[in-house]
């Protein structure tokens, strides 16, 4: 049995060969969803399309263009009724934030959820936070101050 051969591994001055492209998420409430990441947390709706022989439909959210940064693409199924089961595997999407208090105060204004208020991390460093969206999948929240 033969190994793949290791990826190329590159220094700070040549060109990355690879690159985060997006997380992809299935959302039961495609406007749901929708509304909290473009809504409360700020994101841009980059594109969106729906495709009807597969029943389903694509939108891609983030802070800035595709080509510059990762994204979240956001899946709609539409015959889709229940809610899907988060996996024990996935962990959380974080999000680098100037003020996460004034933040967490205007998303707890707005009902989201907010299962970890922020503070410091327990054995000390980042100031953290966690919330919610629609689906229940976990957004953490790290206070990245302006340099």
């Amino acid at each position: 049995m033969s190994e793949a051969p290791a990826l190329q591994k590159t220094s700070g001055a040549e060109a990355a060969p690879y690159r985060m492209l997006h997380t992809m998420l299935r959302v039961l409430d495609l406007e749901k969803s929708l509304d909290f990441y473009v809504n409360k947390m700020g994101m841009k709706l980059l594109r969106r399309k729906d495709y009807p022989s597969g029943e389903f439909t694509l939108a891609f959210v983030g802070y800035g263009d595709e080509s510059e940064q990762a994204v979240i693409e956001l899946t709609h199924n539409w015959g889709q009724k229940e809610p899907y089961t988060i996996g024990s595997g996935y962990g959380h999407i974080a999000i680098g934030v100037p003020d996460i208090y004034g933040l967490c105060e205007k998303l707890q204004a707005a009902g989201v959820k907010i299962p970890r208020p922020p503070g410091p991390m327990k054995h000390g460093g980042s100031v953290i936070a966690f919330v919610e969206d629609p689906d229940g999948y976990k957004v953490e929240l790290i206070e990245r101050k302006p340099e």
